[in-house]
């Protein structure tokens, strides 16, 4: 059974004792797995999704990567507090939605509908009352 691309991705990394771009890593995988161009093209975006989840890796930025074990936990670790300190809370979502159904309401009058619809609708009830 052959390697993974994951694993030649190891290799590459492992033997190179420093971390490199993805393009880098791509082209050694690439030539290593003997994947022609047509097949790199599909096989691409699977494998970077796969190299983000494999905790073998990390990214350390611009699209460089390196092997986890070489780096502290500090260095890495990305803190979900500053990442979700600039989701809205619910009370800014509300108001936001009021600023614009108020601009909306602005900009087309107090009515969604316009006056043409208004009458027509008014037109085809006056005509069902004749009817019954």
């Amino acid at each position: 059974m052959g390697k993974s691309l994951l694993d030649y991705a190891y290799d590459y990394l492992s033997r190179n004792k420093g971390q490199a771009n993805f393009k880098e890593v791509w082209a050694y995988v690439c030539k290593e797995a003997g994947l022609d161009e047509a097949t790199a093209l599909k096989k691409v975006s699977s494998f970077y999704t796969n190299l983000m989840l494999d905790g073998r890796f990390v990214t350390l930025g611009e699209n460089i990567w390196d092997l986890r074990s070489r780096h502290t936990f500090d260095k890495v670790h990305i803190d979900m507090k500053d990442v979700y300190s600039d989701v809205e809370t619910e009370d800014e979502d509300s108001e936001e939605q009021e600023d614009e159904d108020k601009e909306y309401s602005e900009a087309f009058g107090n009515s969604t509908e316009s006056e043409s619809e208004t009458e027509e609708e008014e037109s085809s009830e006056e005509k069902e009352d004749e009817i019954f």
